[in-house]
This record gives structure tokens, C-alpha cells and sequence, in this order.
């Protein structure tokens, strides 16, 4: 799943460095020791857990660590068949919570690390707090996407009391790296999950900052993500201990792999969203392709000066609807992706100006001027997008800017529209263009309008 890295330097104990070498393939905090048979193991974990339910009984055959956070799961009332933790931050409580939290600063050499190889590899990469929050989760597009039904977003509480047995939890109580293998966990809903999890320390106090997790499938049980885990948590250890001795030195530190702070950006920002499938932001001069998601959630911020509820864009944005927390994961992200760009919550909105030009459009035809209306024009709005709120907009632009056509007495605009991929089959048009044609122009547009005809009956 990921390239090679030598082995870390040590994992931690009770606030003391302990070798890595001193775990043993036969370790208790390993998942699947080398050779392991993944299907075996996980038939013999069903088993187990189907008995622990009935009967209360614990099988032999489980770690120590998974039979006392099963029993803590279930003397704690976690449902196992399953969990959706509370998401118990979100929006501008989540931000402020996560800048201000000593991690953040430790993100950009977490994403080189670790991030940049879990995307498109089926894998995630979380960190939370000492409580078990996650406050950052990132990684393969889809399979985020797939754990949010479960909340595994930024804000939910995942320690074993709300939400069962998990690597993240379980290493925050142990103080511990390890690993928890698919039916390992307690709950049904995150038994198709794999995760591995190490703490992360105040390398000057000790004290325990949080957790860096990965979670995936079955390779992620593998000795192999532990040391990777392990590798990453010392790094993060050693640039917070050099950020601490630089500020004792009146030091100005910049931790590796931190970008220099953005500038404020310059008003207005752009979203181009005609004849995109993916929308391009143009923001503080840097040029972004947005994800399809994003590119809709952008559109209709900017559109809608008062705002929506989660409740609202998840029905603006899919038919059938979509959780709320999944639209609050969205946001989470596009916060991240578009960082110098205010975006407010509570109810989402754009707390700065941002310009499309679907309102440079509109704003042309309101001042009649069809002929660069039409320039602007560059095709429907997002038509890779299956929003019904993001087809209200295309359905409303085009017909408004094909009635302005139909009324333009200038043959240049009129042609320019009916030629346009996306209008070449309008008859009504081409006839119009037609009408208002000079005779050099007259017979192509003449065998254009026949062949609509004929195609058409």
C-alpha cells in the first residue's frame, strides 16, 4: 500500500521511548503478525464476537486488548451492530478548535508523510485529539466519502465509550501503538474496516497531544503500516521538539513542509463554472480545479448571499438527499482546499465576495449587451453535475440567454449561439441566424437548417 520507509526509532510507553525491536512478531498490540491468513482469522473474530454477545464469554484466541474493549464497549452501551458517534464539532467551533490545537501546525509534514501516498490507494489518514475527536481526516476521495455514513468526519467523538472498540481510541487509552483487524472492532458497521494508531506526545512534557491513525482495509493490519505509523509519530515528535527550541531561542520557526501564510486575497475571487465540469477558482491569483462536489458547493454559496443549512444543500445537492454530516464533511474539506476564501457556518455562506460567470453572464443580457453574453458563454452550467439546484441554474441561464438571442437583431451573436456545440441542433436558431444572414452566409446556414430538418422530420 505504501513504499518502503526504514523502521521507527522507538514507540512510547508510559511516557518512556521503548524500542521498536522490542515488539516481537507475536506482539499483542500487532493485527495480523506476518503470515497471518486474513480469511481465517476473520472467521474465527465472527465467532468469537457472536459468543462474546450471547453467551458473555471471551474466546482464547482474542488479544487482550480487543476482549477489554469489548467488555468496556458493551458495559458502556455501544450498540454492536451500529455506532454513528456525535459529531460535537462542527463549522467555526471545529475551526477554530483544530488552528489552535498544536497538531495543525504538524499537518503539512503529516500530509507529505503519509496523506500524499494514501491518496487513490484505499486508505485514510486521521488525527485526533487527546479525547479521541478526529480533527483532520484525508486521504483516497472515495473511501472518505464511504466512512462518512459511519461519521468518521472532523468533530466526531471516537472513543470507545460513544463509539466501541478502534484503533485511535484504544491507543489514546493504552498509550500505545496498535492495531485493530476488521471484526476486532465491536460494532458491525466499522467491522469492514482495518486501522492502525499511534499516540502523539509533547516531546518536552509528555504530554499526550493526540493520535495519528491510518484506516483502510485488510493491509492496513499488516506489521509493516505500524512502523510506517510509528516512523511518521517520531518526525512529528522531533519538528514539535525543534518548534519548542526555537521559541526558547526567540526563534522565528517555520515547521518543515509548512507553506508561508496565504495573503489576503484580493476581491473579488472567480468561479468559472460555464461548460466545466469541474469548476476552476481563481483565488489570490492561483488557479484551483475543484472536485465536481466542491465545484457545486461554491456555486451555490455564491449564488445565495443568505446562506443554507446543512439540511438545505444536502437537498439542494442530490435528489434522494444526502446526510447532513456528509455535507458538513464537504465543507470541512473545502475550508481546507480553499483556505483563502471566507466561508461561514451556521448557515453556510460566503462571508467575502466571489464572482461567476454565470452572473457575469446574467449581468450582460440585464444590460443588453447579447453579443458578449454570448462570448461569455462557454457552455451549460456544470453539465457533469446531477444537483437539481445546480440544474435549476443551467435550465435558467440557458433559456434566458437563448430568449435574448431570439430577440437580437445583430447577426453576429445570433450565429456565434447557433454554431456553439451546445446549441448547434436549435433549430428555432439557425433560423433566426438565417433570417438575419448577408448572402455569403446564406447557403451554409441554409444546409444546416435542412439537415435539422431532416434529422428532425
Amino acid at each position: 500500500m505504501y513504499r518502503h520507509r526504514p523502521p521507527p526509532s522507538g514507540d512510547r510507553q508510559n511516557g518512556r521511548a521503548v524500542s521498536s525491536h522490542s515488539h516481537p512478531e507475536a506482539s499483542p498490540y500487532l493485527a495480523l503478525p506476518r503470515g497471518a491468513n486474513p480469511g481465517i482469522r476473520r472467521g474465527s473474530l465472527a465467532r468469537a464476537h457472536e459468543d462474546f454477545l450471547s453467551t458473555g464469554s471471551l474466546n482464547t484466541s482474542l488479544r487482550k486488548i480487543v476482549a477489554d474493549s469489548w467488555k468496556l464497549s458493551r458495559d458502556s452501551g455501544v450498540n454492536p451492530d451500529q455506532v454513528l458517534p456525535p459529531v460535537d464539532l462542527t463549522d467555526e467551533e471545529l475551526e477554530a478548535y483544530r488552528s489552535a490545537h498544536p497538531l495543525a501546525a504538524m499537518m503539512p509534514l503529516i500530509r507529505r508523510l503519509l496523506v500524499e501516498e494514501a491518496e487513490g490507494t484505499n486508505a485514510i489518514v486521521a488525527v485526533a485529539d487527546a479525547d479521541a475527536r478526529l480533527l483532520w481526516v484525508e486521504g483516497d476521495a472515495g473511501l472518505v466519502r464511504r466512512a462518512e455514513r459511519m461519521h468518521w468526519v472532523p468533530g466526531a467523538r471516537w472513543d470507545e465509550v460513544h463509539a466501541g472498540t478502534n484503533a485511535p481510541a484504544t491507543a489514546l487509552r493504552l498509550d500505545r501503538a496498535l492495531q485493530f483487524f476488521s471484526r476486532e472492532h465491536f460494532a458491525g458497521n466499522v467491522a469492514s474496516w482495518s486501522c492502525a494508531a499511534a499516540p502523539i506526545h509533547d516531546p518536552t512534557t509528555g504530554r499526550l497531544l493526540g493520535v495519528l491513525d491510518v484506516t483502510g482495509r485488510d493491509e492496513v493490519a499488516a506489521p509493516a503500516v505500524l512502523d510506517l505509523i510509528r516512523a511518521a509519530v517520531t518526525a512529528v515528535e522531533s519538528e514539535l521538539r525543534f518548534a519548542e527550541l526555537a521559541r526558547g531561542n526567540g526563534q522565528l520557526l517555520r515547521p518543515a513542509g509548512l507553506a508561508h501564510p496565504r495573503p489576503t486575497p484580493p476581491r473579488p475571487a472567480e468561479l468559472k463554472v460555464l461548460g466545466q465540469d469541474r469548476a476552476v477558482l481563481v483565488l489570490d491569483g492561483v488557479t484551483s480545479r475543484m472536485s465536481l462536489r466542491h465545484s457545486e458547493l461554491l456555486l451555490l454559496l455564491a449564488r445565495r448571499s443568505r446562506g443554507y443549512s446543512a439540511d438545505q444543500l444536502a437537498i439542494a445537492l442530490h435528489e434522494e438527499d444526502i446526510a447532513p454530516v456528509t455535507v458538513r464533511a464537504e465543507m470541512s474539506r473545502l475550508r481546507q482546499l480553499a483556505g483563502g476564501l471566507k466561508i461561514e457556518g451556521r448557515p453556510y455562506r460566503l462571508g467575502e465576495a466571489l464572482t461567476t460567470d454565470v452572473q457575469g453572464v446574467r449581468d450582460l443580457l440585464a444590460a443588453g449587451d447579447v453579443a458578449r453574453a454570448v462570448g461569455l458563454y462557454a457552455g451549460p452550467v456544470l453539465p457533469a453535475s446531477e444537483s437539481p439546484q445546480v440544474a435549476v441554474i443551467r435550465d435558467e441561464l440557458h433559456l434566458d440567454l437563448r430568449t435574448a438571442v431570439l430577440a437580437c437583431k445583430e447577426f453576429d451573436p445570433v450565429f456565434a449561439f447557433a454554431r456553439a456545440d451546445f446549441s448547434h441542433g436549435d433549430l428555432p436558431a439557425w433560423m433566426h441566424a438565417l433570417h438575419l444572414a448577408g448572402p455569403s452566409a446564406r447557403p451554409m446556414i441554409s444546409d444546416r437548417i435542412r439537415d435539422l430538418q431532416a434529422e428532425f422530420g
